[in-house]
């Protein structure tokens, strides 16, 4: 079986961690993507599993050599996907799957055009809105914030080209269902699409 590069992507809110997890549960051969980091490690973690943790000097040579399919800054952390990390998985026959925000996916799609998108969408604006006060995590404020960059999400997504599917995750189940479907579509697998 040939490998696959899978990047999944959506919005604050529309359940994509808990479908990007189903399909890596759900797909023998599929793991989720080891991140190299800046920031520290924390109790609990183990380096190669949760993050390769890099002091900034050695993730700036990373970036330098080109050893990075995508990175990006994040609350004063860096955070990128090793390229001889996925292609190693890759050459095994594995499904790799990225979960990240839509500026990485065009990076990663400008690297390696053959990746393959899934990008998951809510069923409407006012479900998403509903689901971002349900996690009752901020308040109303952090809420309307997060909702206008989910819409801004949403138009930059389907303006990328980044993304080959989207999936609208009106029922968690039928949409877990699809993005599985998708990918074993795209592998050649029966059943799959």
């Amino acid at each position: 079986m040939s490998g696959l590069l899978a990047i999944v992507s959506g919005p604050s809110g529309v359940g994509k961690t808990t479908i990007t997890r189903a399909v890596v549960d759900r797909i023998d051969d599929a793991e989720l993507s080891v991140s190299a980091t800046t920031r520290p490690i924390r109790p609990g973690e183990t380096e190669g599993v949760d993050y390769f943790f890099k002091a900034p000097e050695q993730f700036d040579e990373m970036v330098r050599r080109g050893e990075l399919l995508e990175w990006a800054e994040v609350f004063g952390n860096r955070y990128g996907t090793p390229v001889a990390w996925v292609n190693e998985r890759l050459a095994a026959g594995r499904v790799v799957v990225l979960e990240i925000d839509v500026q990485g996916a065009a990076q990663v799609k400008r690297n390696r055009p053959d990746a393959f998108g899934v990008f998951i969408l809510p069923p409407n604006e006012e479900a998403l809105l509903e689901r971002l006060r349900r996690r009752a995590r901020e308040g109303e404020d952090v809420i309307q914030r997060r909702f206008a960059e989910a819409k801004r999400e949403i138009a930059d997504a389907r303006a990328s080209g980044a993304y080959d599917v989207f999936i609208v995750n009106d029922n968690l189940e039928s949409a877990i269902d699809q993005a599985v479907r998708a990918l074993q579509s795209r592998r050649g697998v029966p059943g799959g699409a």
